[in-house]
């Protein structure tokens, strides 16, 4: 080959002894002919490099270093005669020859030509490059001069200031029209991939990712290399070409990241694996899908797992850029479901239910521990990934709506028991008793549930408040008063069919009710909401309910009477006396589930009023009589016996029956069965005597018709009644 002209020869041969530097047009003539010559001659060896490389894919041993360094030369002398002669100079001599100047502008072509020719040069210098970079297996330098070369190959602005020099905009465009150029592509694509694919062989050997399933379990293994220097080469080098770690980061979410969050996992860390060269996690846990809240783990080994999991593969994270870290890159694509799950999954189920776990739980120090970690290890986004954050801010709001479902879930199952499951309270609080201290409450039976309740009630108001600042709310403010609107508005729908049906049903609501009431305003101190209209609400709840079965009874006695009829003005027959009999036979049975149930006063009332009801009815019945002969008299008269004599038998104290309204008046009524019309006049007394306590003058007008005969005695007597 031919040796390189030192510089500005061929300008001392045309312009020897001129300064005006363009006298003599046929020296200059001569020496652009002889660069164009030289020019040529170079091209030509370039293009056979060229297509023997990438054409012909001959053997070719020439390095292309000789070419660039020609390449420099050649272009230094053409600037150089091109600025030696000047625009000026050559419109002169375009003027004065015209192949001259046909000479200058060829000279700037050859100049393109040969910027396209360098171009070509470089990229197969950086081609050689890589192979020798791949026998020292540098991997950060295979990286850096592929890099360089899909810059040269697509144009990219990331070469440096002598290759953008070279690489003008006419010059990629000529070189992406050669031949050449699809080859070159190959080329490239070829030795991205088996970078790619060595750096990731070489990765998988230092970052060892392991998982073995069974029928019921699963193993999982991570191993990484304690060669910081050769693992974070491999790290940097593999992250930064165009990598996706999505199965990297799939492996880690769905074997490591959800089930260390979502499952009991047995967690085993090492670091003297294979002599220390190796650092070790093993996870182990059951993959059997179960809903039970009792196989949730901790949250505090959520995290120390969390923790382990960071620390075996805080080798790897090194930094691709200087805005970006490997862990940043596996964020990316896990920390969404992540910090999903660990919100959802396992924090909220965290917080506390009772005030006791809330003095003593750390879980908001905690969770900002872990957080600022996150964000240390670069895998979060202090922010944009605000979900720990974001947690931590509403925890007294998560306490708050915990500690109530879980006490209204308590108290909705206590108010699905069953209500005939009975205690007796205030056994020692007679009515007496009562009577003179309001707040004593009676001595009744309530349901065990009702008892519940209010052991639930007790418990929330023992619940420790020291905790809370000043400006804070109270946790269980109000939560008695929906406890309390739970039970006035479930009882009566859970145990509907009960309450309408079953007498005892609708006495132990009635009297679960009055507890409740009574505990309310034993509290009146406690800040409890709405506590007058509480009170209020639960004693009409309870009353009304009652009422309703008081009414439900008393239509059973009326019902019972409707069929009360006399056989015949002379004699009663035996349906009336079978009918009153079942009537108290009726109140009987209801004393015998009623009497030991409701407080006395209560009990007493109540039985006063469904007597009275029966009594009235039956006093009724009677005075519907024209005609009573001597012998129905006597027969009435036994039947009242009847009534008198077993009714107050249904009371606790006997005497108690006094308290009937209609009792006098059916005391009366049977002492005028028996009386003569004298003795009935003088218990008139002319409007004073006993009979004025209970009837009327027409009542004992009607009754002294019926019982005897139309006789002036009687005429007297009737006169006498006003």
């Amino acid at each position: 080959m031919e040796e390189v002209a030192p510089r500005f020869k061929v300008l001392e041969e045309a312009f020897h002894g001129n300064g005006n530097g363009c006298a003599n047009v046929e020296a200059t003539q001569s020496a652009i002919l002889k660069v164009l010559t030289r020019v040529n001659r170079f091209q030509l060896r370039v293009r056979k490099h060229i297509d023997d490389n990438y054409t012909e894919f001959m053997p070719n041993h020439t390095s292309p270093d000789i070419f660039l360094e020609e390449s420099a030369s050649l272009n230094r002398e053409i600037h150089d005669l091109l600025e030696t002669v000047g625009s000026e100079g050559l419109g002169a001599l375009d003027e004065a020859n015209a192949k001259m100047a046909d000479s200058g502008r060829q000279l700037r072509e050859i100049l393109l030509g040969l910027g396209v020719s360098e171009h070509v040069l470089r990229i197969d210098e950086l081609f050689q490059c890589v192979e020798e970079a791949k026998a020292t297996k540098d991997y950060l330098v295979i990286l850096d001069l592929v890099g360089r070369l899909r810059a040269f190959i697509y144009g990219d602005d990331s070469v440096d200031a002598q290759d953008a020099q070279v690489a003008t905009p006419e010059v990629r465009r000529i070189f992406q029209a050669l031949d050449c150029y699809d080859t070159i592509k190959v080329k490239y694509h070829v030795q991205a991939y088996l970078l790619q694919q060595s750096l990731q062989e070489r990765f998988d050997r230092l970052v060892q990712l392991q998982c073995k399933s069974f029928p019921t379990s699963r193993c999982v293994t991570l191993q990484v290399s304690r060669d910081q220097t050769q693992l974070q080469d491999i790290v940097q080098a593999l992250f930064q070409e165009p990598y996706n770690p999505v199965r990297l980061c799939e492996f880690l979410l769905d074997n490591c990241i959800e089930p260390l969050i979502l499952r009991p996992v047995m967690a085993e860390y090492s670091e003297e694996v294979d002599g220390g060269s190796y650092v070790r996690l093993l996870l182990s846990y059951a993959t059997k899908e179960s809903s039970s809240s009792q196989l949730r783990p901790n949250y505090k080994q959520v995290f120390e797992n969390l923790k382990l999991l960071l620390q075996t593969l805080a080798g790897i994270n090194c930094s691709v850029s200087s805005e970006q870290h490997v862990f940043g890159i596996i964020g990316d694509h896990v920390k969404d479901r992540m910090l999903q799950l660990l919100v959802d999954e396992c924090l909220i189920p965290a917080v506390p239910e009772t005030m006791e776990e809330y003095q003593s739980s750390t879980l908001c120090e905690d969770v900002t521990q872990l957080e600022q970690l996150l964000v240390d290890s670069f895998i979060i986004n202090p922010e944009h990934d605000r979900a720990l954050g974001q947690f931590v801010e509403r925890y007294e709001t998560y306490y708050r709506n915990r500690l109530f479902r879980r006490v209204l879930e308590t108290a909705r199952e206590i108010i699905q028991r069953d209500l005939q499951d009975m205690v007796q309270v205030a056994p020692n609080n007679h009515s007496a008793e009562v009577a003179n201290d309001p707040f004593l409450f009676p001595c009744c039976m309530i349901s065990k549930s009702a008892q519940d309740f209010v052991k639930l009630m007790d418990r929330i108001l023992r619940q420790p408040t020291d905790k809370l600042g000043d400006k804070e709310v109270d946790p269980i403010a109000g939560i008695i008063s929906v406890m309390l609107h739970t039970y006035i508005d479930e009882v009566p729908k859970v145990h509907r069919k009960l309450l309408e049906s079953i007498p005892q049903q609708a006495v132990l609501f009635h009297n679960n009710c009055m507890f409740l009431t009574h505990w309310v305003a034993q509290h009146a101190n406690k800040g409890i909401e709405s506590l007058a209209a509480l009170a209020k609400t639960l004693q009409a709840t309870g009353q009304r309910h009652f009422r309703v079965q008081v009414d439900y009874q008393s239509s059973i006695l009326m019902g019972i009477m409707q069929d009360f009829e006399f056989e015949s003005p002379h004699t009663m027959g035996s349906g009336p006396l079978k009918l009153v009999r079942q009537c108290l036979r009726q109140l009987e049975l209801l004393k015998n589930v009623w009497a030991n149930v409701l407080p006395e006063t209560v009990y007493n009332a109540t039985f006063c009023e469904l007597i009275n009801t029966f009594v009235a009815e039956l006093t009724r019945r009677v005075f519907t009589l024209r005609d009573i002969s001597a012998p129905m008299a006597c027969e009435l008269s036994d039947l009242i016996d009847v009534v008198l004599q077993r009714a107050p038998t249904l009371f606790r104290e006997p005497n108690e029956v006094v308290q009937v309204h209609s009792w006098l008046r059916l005391q009366q009524l049977k002492a005028m069965m028996n009386a003569s019309l004298m003795e009935i006049t003088e218990l008139w007394g002319d409007g004073v005597g006993p009979l004025t306590a209970s009837y009327k003058s027409d009542e004992i007008k009607h009754l002294i018709r019926a019982l005897f005969q139309d006789t002036d005695w009687r005429a007297k007597a009737l006169t006498q009644i006003v």
